[in-house]
């Protein structure tokens, strides 16, 4: 294609993506620039969702702490968390029919959830955009940020839109539309986990160097209503063990129950397992059978299925979080909390540290300068002192096992602290084995259109939507790999790990009965990113389609 004139619109702040990390960055900017007289700081979100809220997925739990922080009077102003956690339960399955309740002394401490709230974290950041707009925050949901600009110095300029209307051909349709270049003194990276900006400036500015290898875990959901009489608001139930036991695997569930006679439950399985038949998807569809989950969710209705890759490499995998020109925020950076299966409160305050840095910056007219005390705010505030204290938490259960893993992190998290740390070197890409090494084919029973679903029928409840004539957003570095190498040597993965059945090994009959061919159904893609993280050969790279595509969840 020809170069092509865009449009560009000057801010002192943009921020890429309207999650909990890019809402609570922009709301505190906005509270700093009034509070200290500078009413003109203007700041922009753009956000690639349909709307905001559209692509936000999580269980969830929300420890309100940074909430207080942004909004002290929260409760006054409205804001959806509306049930109390009421009860803790964590379970252990033994097998497909027995459980075993863990004592709530020998869950770790940072399971234990009084003080927060079952929240449907998408309504929590619709909530959030809506307060956001108040403080005259510009929000452009619908727009994709699709790259990254430059200053001939190489420092970050700002960002540009996709172009919206590119066929397959790559060329110009009659609909077409280019990009806007959004400009800005800072800009603030927070796409959630494994944003595909996030990961090109990690790589541009060398910003893991001194970082162990992330870590992921794909998470899947679903929202049901159920019979009320079953209905309990405000209990928490967490657990592991099987399914994922059979194949090796680690990760764990939840079921909680929400407001409205509605549960949210799901399960996250460590992109770490090694099993190359292991089935994500399947291991969460046979869990819903057990019969400690089954009973809730009979005679109930699936609403809503959804799925995200989720970061859980804690403090040691954190990356230098600024760059000149920029920063990276909330799941973007990594900051989840995993031995409390939260990243919200994490992710806001980590949005509000870097607001107050740039705010400070931009104040003493220094927008030239790479905005170190951001990293010097996290080091000395509680988010760091909370992710130290459970910095071993996922590498023990990667190193040692559910068992060995659990009685490591019961100790650390309710005992004593153990004084060194663990690392976890190893990617996630590079645990699969070979099938020569592991050929172990779990049996996952046919769904029975009840309590267990197969992947497109869950797709089609995700409202997820893309324009067909554009160019796949999943792009393989070697479109030889998946049948060359991938298939004799892991039978080829992508299609089992996908949630959203995008990857396909087919044959096409006929004279090419015997060449199987890698096909990608692209418009079935829920992004969830699980795809750019697990695939063995690295040949996967996740880019964003146009503005507005891809899931719309409700109330999740």
């Amino acid at each position: 294609m020809e170069h092509i004139e865009r449009e560009a619109m000057e801010f002192d702040v943009v921020i890429v993506g309207a999650g909990p990390a890019g809402l609570a960055a922009a709301i505190r900017l906005r509270q700093l620039a009034i509070e200290k007289d500078m009413p003109e700081l203007s700041v922009c979100v753009v956000e690639k969702g349909s709307e905001v809220g559209a692509h936000i997925l999580s269980g969830a739990v929300l420890e309100p702490r940074a909430l207080n922080e942004l909004f002290p009077d929260w409760k006054e102003q409205g804001a959806p968390l509306n049930v109390p956690v009421t009860e803790d339960k964590t379970y252990f399955l033994l097998s497909d029919e027995k459980s075993v309740e863990m004592p709530h002394f020998f869950v770790p401490k940072t399971m234990h959830n009084p003080g927060n709230y079952v929240v449907s974290l998408g309504n929590v950041v619709r909530w959030l955009g809506q307060k956001a707009e108040e403080m005259e925050v510009s929000i452009f949901p619908g727009f994709a940020a699709a790259d990254v600009l430059y200053h001939e110095d190489g420092s970050v300029r700002g960002v540009v839109t996709g172009d919206m209307g590119i066929g397959k051909d790559g060329q110009p349709t009659h609909n077409f539309a280019p990009g806007y270049e959004l400009l800005a003194k800072y800009t603030i990276f927070a796409e959630g986990c494994r944003g595909h900006l996030g990961k090109r400036l990690m790589s541009r500015f060398d910003l893991c160097k001194d970082s162990d290898p992330q870590h992921y875990g794909i998470g899947i959901k679903e929202l049901w209503d159920i019979d009320p009489a079953k209905h309990k608001p405000g209990l928490v139930m967490h657990g592991a063990g099987w399914p994922l036991t059979e194949t090796g695997s680690s990760g764990g569930w939840w079921l909680y129950h929400a407001e409205n006679n509605q549960v949210t439950l799901g399960m996250i399985m460590d992109l770490s397992y090694k099993n190359p038949h292991a089935y994500p998807f399947e291991e969460m569809q046979r869990w819903k059978h057990h019969p400690l989950i089954k009973q809730y969710l009979e005679g109930g209705k699936r609403i809503s299925y959804g799925a995200r890759a989720v970061v859980k490499g804690g403090l040691n995998a954190l990356p230098k979080l600024t760059f000149p020109g920029g920063c990276l925020i909330g799941d973007d950076a990594g900051f989840l909390n995993f031995a409390k299966i939260k990243g919200s409160h994490t992710a806001m305050k980590s949005g509000m540290l870097c607001a107050e840095a740039i705010f400070e910056a931009i104040a003493a007219g220094r927008s030239a300068d790479e905005v170190t005390a951001y990293t010097d705010k996290f080091n000395n505030s509680w988010l760091r002192e909370e992710l130290f204290k459970s910095r071993n938490f996922g590498a023990a259960m990667h190193k040692f096992g559910t068992f060995v893993g659990g009685g490591f992190n019961f100790i650390d998290q309710n005992i004593f602290r153990i004084p060194f740390t663990l690392r976890d070197l190893m990617p996630d890409y590079k645990s699969l084995q070979t099938v020569q090494e592991n050929n172990h084919k779990p049996t996952y029973p046919k769904p029975d259109g009840k309590i267990s679903f197969d992947r497109l029928s869950s797709v089609f409840i995700s409202n997820t939507v893309h324009e067909e004539n554009q160019p796949a957003h999943l792009k393989l570095t070697d479109p030889n790999i998946p049948v060359e190498i991938n298939l004799p040597k892991w039978a080829e993965p992508a299609q089992r790990y996908c949630p959203a059945g995008v990857y396909e090994i087919v044959n096409d009959g006929g004279a090419n009965k015997d060449q199987p061919r890698f096909q990608i159904n692209a418009a079935n893609c829920v992004h969830c990113k699980t795809c750019d993280i697990k695939d063995p050969s690295q040949n996967i790279t996740w880019v964003t389609p146009e503005g507005g595509g891809g899931p719309n969840y409700p109330n999740m």
